[in-house]
């Protein structure tokens, strides 16, 4: 009886020590596990960063945001991508001058101008002053937008203005330059005679293409403002 006692006890013992081996070695066995799965996640997640900085790095554009990416890359969901910014930035790879706002470290101020509200357009003082209409030079890239706004980034300040939304049907007199909206100075001209009332003044008027005025006042839908260009360019 008592050999058959000990005999059980020890087929306890060894049930038991067998059933504590087993349980450490699944818990290793699932920790390797945890661990290959995090590798794996590691390896992906630096393959998705790669893939974005390769998009950033062969594209043209020298500004960027999560919007524009999420049209090169599909399979990414917005939130993902800025992360994607945002890592790239904390790098020092990317400069995040606003929020939403990444660029390369020699961005175009045209572009980023462009970039910080959406849509405008480059116009105004900065347009005029660059084609000889008026020689009074600034730092400031003067835009049209749909708010006034003036915003610094880098020491260069950005100075938006509003304008009523239905000019933007008409494009005319706005080129497109890669990443960049621009008036001509046609529609600079006219764009300051809008906005200013009448109350502004012109150095040198003779680089204005007057038939490319005409063809542009029409947009305005303004009989004022058609008075003050005829009397300007009489």
């Amino acid at each position: 009886m008592v050999q058959f006692l000990d005999y059980k006890y020890n087929i306890l013992a060894y049930v038991q020590s067998y059933h504590i081996f087993f349980a450490k070695n699944l818990a290793q066995l699932i920790f390797l596990l945890y661990l290959c799965a995090l590798k794996v996640q590691i390896i992906c997640s630096y393959s998705s960063y790669m893939d974005i900085l390769n998009i950033i790095l062969s594209s043209s554009r020298t500004v960027f945001t999560p919007q524009w990416l999420a049209l090169k890359d599909d399979t990414r969901d917005r939130n993902s991508l800025s992360r994607s910014l945002m890592y790239y930035a904390k790098k020092g790879i990317l400069l995040n001058p606003r929020k939403g706002i990444y660029a390369k470290p020699k961005y175009n101020e045209q572009e980023m101008a462009c970039s910080l509200f959406s849509p405008s357009y480059i116009s105004l003082e900065y347009v005029l002053a660059r084609a000889g209409i008026t020689f009074q030079y600034s730092s400031e890239i003067t835009c049209i937008s749909y708010q006034n706004r003036t915003i610094e980034v880098d020491g260069r300040a950005y100075v938006f203005r509003k304008i009523n939304p239905m000019l933007w049907a008409n494009m005319l007199g706005i080129e497109q330059r890669d990443n960049i909206a621009i008036a001509t100075p046609e529609r600079a001209f006219l764009d300051m005679v809008y906005l200013s009332a009448g109350q502004c003044y012109f150095d040198n008027l003779h680089p204005l293409n007057k038939d490319l005025i005409f063809r542009i006042l029409p947009a305005y839908n303004s009989k004022v403002l058609t008075k003050r260009v005829y009397a300007l360019l009489k």
